[in-house]
């Protein structure tokens, strides 16, 4: 059964990175080698992040050392909702490991009500299925939207050690963006037009 399992994931990988070949030069994007992406910058950082992960646990690391989710929700004319998360990862991460974002549900949900995306620390929105979970709340208890990702983010989540904070859109163009950590980049435009961009 495990070989089984083994053989399956592999095929998943090898069909999923042919569909993406396919895709990518379908549309005449061409392919680069992986050090196009290298900068110093960044490898500077991920060398300090290990010099630290030496010093501290991983757990203690500063909250600095996580940034870049780009997550978008949208509400279109015809009442359609949507969702989308962009991961900026996470400096020195371990191998094969996944975050929330990928993860519909976790970091990432839509449906007829409700439009969430995610960013924080990974592991405890996987473990949560956060944005599922705000929409559930939202149909299934009833709760808006706002009620529903505020339970979500600042208790329950909160009481599992996890951080980090939600963009959400209900299909009344309501707009909700709850966070427990020190602070979000989060920006809105509503249905009536009112433009608004916090960090705090």
């Amino acid at each position: 059964a495990l070989f089984a399992e083994k053989a399956y994931l592999e095929s998943f990988k090898i069909t999923a990175f042919f569909s993406f070949l396919v895709a990518v030069l379908g549309i005449g994007i061409s392919l680069v080698q992986p050090g196009y992406f290298r900068t110093t910058e960044r490898w500077e950082q991920l060398q300090q992040a290990k010099r630290l992960e030496k010093l501290q646990p991983r757990a203690e690391l500063p909250n600095r050392s996580y940034f870049g989710t780009v997550g978008a929700v949208a509400l279109d004319e015809a009442g359609n909702l949507a969702a989308a998360t962009s991961t900026g990862g996470m400096t020195n991460k371990r191998w094969g490991r996944i975050g929330d974002a990928p993860v519909i549900g976790a970091g990432t949900f839509a449906d007829l009500n409700c439009a969430v995306s995610a960013t924080g620390h990974g592991e405890f929105f996987i473990r949560s299925v956060v944005a599922h979970d705000i929409c559930a709340k939202s149909n299934y208890l009833k709760q808006t939207v706002a009620e529903a990702a505020n339970t979500v983010i600042n208790q329950e989540l909160k009481t599992l050690g996890g951080e980090g904070g939600v963009i959400t859109i209900d299909r009344t163009g309501k707009i909700a963006m709850p966070f427990n950590s020190l602070g979000m980049y989060r920006a809105s435009i509503d249905v009536d037009g009112k433009v608004s961009v916090e960090i705090f």
